[in-house]
């Protein structure tokens, strides 16, 4: 598989219009310009983004003019996408703040020096600048009806939850980059399709161009639920090679293949054997997941961190041993009610909390799953709370 052909479909969804008529302009020897915005909701990149950052890093190793757009003026709107209710409004400071580490983290991948860098750009240079008589001659381009088919919104009509106005411009703001930068391609997340399809539209109707649109497949469970990317489970960049491993490590089984597509970089052939091999039973998925782990924390953290982050994993939850830097905590001697130790070293916030736990089979004691209502508290006693808090104890 050719560069062109591979950038084209490795973890392609969809291009519109087709992927023949932006292979051809490719082919043709054209260096277009493309980019893909970046929601700054929150203060670090996760590995959700980073699906769109290793596309726009394929394209700009073909020799594209590549631009990372910050969202710092659309943020403060909020992308209402797959969202059941009205975003929190973020101010433009907030939208700022959260984007600081961002090239740096982005760095890791894409290039933004020496030959053919990467632009890192915010679209509040231009959408801060636009009037209200130019609004209306830009939303004129586009109907209500157009942003009312979208099916959250519909949802949301049939609950009787409000829609509002500022959900609505999201979209339209989207659109005027597209213009604003005068580009040949926006890459998004396939979610982001109608966003992106706006940007389509307004480019035809005020600069008579085509804008392709390539949406990128999403790495989702077996529900149809985001991996590594929503609120509750992100895992970002700025996190320690242990902890990165170790989220990587609580992938569901059935996204291993999908997220070696999209996470990494390595080789299509390759993933389809492993695929092959994974049918056929002849390969462990928990091996096949600490390769991706090492691929994904070699990416952001070199060679050496990735090795050590595995023997680290190896050691804490094969071998249940506790991470060589578990936090201590100082308690007496003697026998404890395992409530009153887990509250009052500050383990878990409450005392149903600790119950509940316990009840679940969420506490280890030593390596073994704690039962009863007492513990004999001794010198460098291991506790571990949940999947992945751990305590050493020391004895006052």
């Amino acid at each position: 598989m050719d560069k062109i052909n591979e950038v084209l479909t490795r973890g392609v969804e969809k291009i519109y219009p087709t992927k023949e008529a932006l292979e051809k302009i490719l082919r043709s020897g054209k260096k277009i310009r493309l980019y893909q915005g970046f929601d700054p909701s929150m203060p670090n990149l996760h590995l959700g983004n980073m699906v769109g950052v290793l596309k726009l890093k394929q394209f700009q190793d073909l020799g594209c003019e590549v631009i990372f757009l910050v969202g710092d003026f659309t943020g403060m709107i909020g992308d209402p996408t797959d969202k059941s209710a009205t975003r929190p409004v973020l101010t433009h400071e907030q939208t700022r703040k959260n984007c600081e580490s961002w090239k740096q983290q982005a760095g890791k991948v894409l290039k933004f020096d020496g030959q053919n860098p990467a632009k890192f750009m915010f679209n509040s240079e231009w959408l801060g600048k636009i009037s209200f008589e130019d609004l209306i001659r830009i939303t004129a381009n586009f109907t209500a009806q157009q942003m009312l088919e979208r099916d959250f919104f519909q949802k949301r009509l049939k609950e009787n939850r409000p829609i509002h106005l500022n959900e609505f411009l999201y979209p339209v703001a989207q659109a005027i980059d597209c213009v604003k930068m005068d580009v040949d391609l926006e890459v998004g997340g396939s979610d982001q399709t109608f966003n992106m399809l706006m940007g389509r539209t307004l480019m035809a109707a005020l600069k008579n161009k085509e804008k392709f649109v390539l949406a990128t497949k999403l790495l989702v469970d077996a529900q149809g639920n985001k991996v590594g990317k929503t609120a509750g489970n992100a895992l970002f960049l700025n996190a320690s090679p242990a902890d990165l491993f170790g989220g990587v490590m609580s992938f569901p089984d059935e996204v291993l293949i999908s997220a070696f597509e999209l996470l990494t970089e390595a080789p299509l052939q390759w993933i389809k054997e492993q695929e092959k091999l994974v049918q056929s039973g002849k390969v462990n998925p928990m091996d096949l997941k600490k390769q991706l782990a090492l691929e994904i924390v070699k990416m952001y953290h070199g060679g050496l961190n990735a090795r050590n982050a595995e023997k680290e994993f190896e050691r804490v939850f094969q071998k249940r041993g506790a991470p060589e830097e578990a936090a201590t905590v100082r308690v007496t001697a003697g026998d404890w009610e395992i409530v009153d130790l887990l509250t009052e070293t500050k383990l878990v916030s409450s005392r149903s909390e600790a119950k509940r736990l316990i009840e679940q089979g969420g506490v280890d004691i030593n390596g073994e799953k704690f039962k009863g209502s007492k513990v004999k508290v001794q010198e460098n006693m291991i506790i571990k709370i949940g999947k992945r808090k751990f305590v050493r104890v020391e004895i006052k």
